[in-house]
């Protein structure tokens, strides 16, 4: 409900009324972290330090009190979710009726000259990714990830070389900064050591010409050094789909998508009929 008695200084005001049209100009929900990158970009923070001082505080409260279009759900958690139990459907026939609706799902990989993953240093930008990257596996590192996240990685390397017979490419984008390089380095030494088989792991950005091509600004704190989370939508859409399409094959992929919706249609009508027939019995 909407507290009458929250009245951010002009200052915040502002802040929030930018920071609201930042979160409505992309198709997906995005989190704090992404949000503070672009308004210290424009100016309205003028250090790293100001996340936690100021930017947090700011939006907890707005979020709070729904402030304008502000509310607890307005920006993504990425780092924690529930753990569901004990749900399900209500009867047999809503069950029935609920899988006829559920849409046939082919493996996309068989016919594809790679198999093919994007895997990326900042966790904040999963949904950015999973917004561009339909049906590729993704893997946030979060930084440099633990050594058992790694090895799980280099395992399903290897069933995913077996399973398909096709070379394996790993797609990889960072920060342009020591510390993303190194991380970078490290993910490729220790999964190329744990894994039994071979894949090309391509360093996709940041890169110099990219932090000119799209205007990236240097990271305040770090002269030198770039961020992933400077870049614009604009700017990570055309980086993640151009290296994308180097690899797959978007006409093989809609014929598969046309075979699932013809299979889905046929069992659709099938599953109908069967919940019927439960339900008259």
């Amino acid at each position: 409900m909407l507290r009458d008695d929250y009245n951010p200084r002009r200052e915040n005001a502002e802040m929030l009324d930018r920071a609201y049209e930042l979160v409505e100009s992309v198709p997906y929900q995005v989190s704090a972290r992404w949000l503070f990158y672009r308004l210290l970009q424009e100016g309205y923070y003028s250090t790293k330090q100001d996340y936690d001082n100021k930017f947090l505080k700011a939006v907890s409260a707005a979020r709070h009190a729904f402030y304008k279009g502000w509310r607890p759900d307005t920006l993504a958690d990425e780092t924690r979710e529930s753990i569901a139990g004990g749900d399900g459907w209500r009867d047999p026939q809503a069950w029935l009726k609920a899988v006829a609706k559920a849409k046939c799902q082919l493996d996309k990989w068989h016919t594809q000259p790679v198999y093919l993953e994007c895997w990326y240093e900042a966790r904040a930008m999963t949904d950015q990714f999973r917004h561009y990257t339909e049906y590729v596996t993704l893997r946030p590192m979060g930084g440099q990830p633990s050594i058992p996240y790694k090895w799980e990685a280099a395992k399903d390397l290897e069933r995913a070389a077996r399973d398909y017979g096709k070379p394996v490419v790993i797609l990889y984008f960072g920060d342009l900064d020591p510390a993303g390089e190194t991380i970078s380095e490290v993910i490729e030494r220790d999964i190329s050591a744990w894994c039994n088989v071979s894949f090309e792991f391509v360093r996709c950005g940041l890169t110099e010409e990219q932090v000119t091509r799209y205007n990236v600004p240097e990271n305040i704190d770090h002269p030198g050094a770039y961020q992933w989370e400077a870049l614009t939508d604009e700017g990570a859409r055309d980086i993640i789909t151009e290296n994308i399409n180097q690899y797959l094959r978007h006409d093989a992929i809609e014929q598969i998508e046309e075979q699932e919706e013809e299979v889905t249609g046929w069992l659709a009508e099938k599953l109908s009929q069967l919940a019927d027939e439960w339900n008259d019995q």
